[in-house]
């Protein structure tokens, strides 16, 4: 006997409205895009008997639909929309619309089976967005700043220091409220303690790992820095000279691991060692830098597993 080929759904998600497809039925649906609408396409689903949802992540607005189909035990799984891109390409397709988009996502759904990073809760996506909302207002102020070194006409200067003051005190507020949300979390508290307890993590990295590595403690060393984005990919073909990129993995996680490798490559006497072998081998600082970066991430993913914080005998653990 054949199997029969399980159902699942790829969907469209816009600000209004939600475009569903169902494959292999072919079945389209649309709803909108707010509670009432999110209820009624888990309960068509359900009827469907679909198995499996495939979405893109899209900023966030994907999430309440997202969360809702997961609480009704169907398998949802968020999509880098680069992925899709890809898919598009590989199949040879050129024209583009909301449901043949939620056609294509379906259509991945059934050729790529693959293990589906679980939602997280709806604490650790408030807590999640609150850090991204940080790195916002961090950017602000870095802009703030620089237009305040070209100011010379003091009515702007003081325009210009009145939104860093102003910035300033809602980094704090958003700093205030990111602790009291970790505190609030078990498991997040629990991460968070383990990582700030490693030498170059202050408090941002290991709030930014806790909000934006789930996976630290669950996959291993060489998948944790692919996330991260300090793994190096090599791209070469037939006699073309053997090059590596680090375009992929998370770039906020990559960028506050730079940021600590940085620190740690100063101020840690084995770190520093490390960096400085590299360099004499003929490696560029900033590729010593990653591999600094590298090995941080990977200690941080043996101590979260272990459920352990750091020690000295730890420094250059791998």
């Amino acid at each position: 006997m054949i199997a029969r080929q399980p159902m699942v759904a790829g969907i469209d998600v816009s600000k209004a409205t939600l475009d569903i497809v169902i494959l292999p039925s072919g079945k389209r649906l649309m709803a909108g895009n707010h509670p009432d609408g999110i209820n009624r396409l888990t309960c068509q689903l359900r009827e469907a008997q679909v198995a499996k949802v495939v979405l893109e992540a899209t900023g966030g607005l994907e999430y309440p639909c997202a969360r809702a189909i997961a609480d009704a035990g169907i398998t949802v799984s968020r999509v880098n929309p680069e992925r899709i891109f890809g898919f598009r390409k590989s199949l040879g397709r050129r024209a583009k619309t909301d449901l043949l988009d939620a056609e294509l996502m379906a259509r991945f759904a059934l050729v790529m089976d693959e293990a589906t990073r679980p939602l997280p809760s709806i604490e650790a996506q408030n807590l999640k967005d609150l850090a991204a909302r940080r790195r916002q207002i961090v950017e602000m102020i870095a802009m703030e700043k620089n237009r305040l070194k070209r100011s010379v006409d003091p009515s702007l200067t003081q325009s210009v220091k009145t939104i860093i003051a102003a910035l300033s005190a809602e980094r704090a507020r958003l700093e205030k409220l990111i602790q009291q949300a970790i505190s609030a979390e078990p498991e997040a508290r629990r991460r968070y303690n383990i990582l700030i307890s490693i030498p170059g993590f202050g408090p941002v990295v290991a709030t930014t790992l806790v909000t934006d590595m789930p996976e630290l403690g669950q996959v291993d060393r060489r998948a944790v820095a692919s996330l991260a984005g300090v793994a190096p990919h090599p791209e070469q073909s037939g006699t073309s000279l053997n090059r590596t990129n680090l375009h992929s993995g998370r770039p906020c996680v990559r960028t506050a691991l730079y940021m600590a490798a940085l620190a740690a490559a100063r101020a840690n006497p084995e770190m520093k060692a490390f960096k400085a072998q590299l360099v004499a081998n003929g490696k560029a600082p900033k590729q010593a830098i990653i591999a600094v970066a590298r090995k941080l991430i990977t200690l941080a993913n043996q101590l979260v597993r272990e459920n352990r914080n750091w020690a000295p005998k730890d420094q250059l653990a791998t």
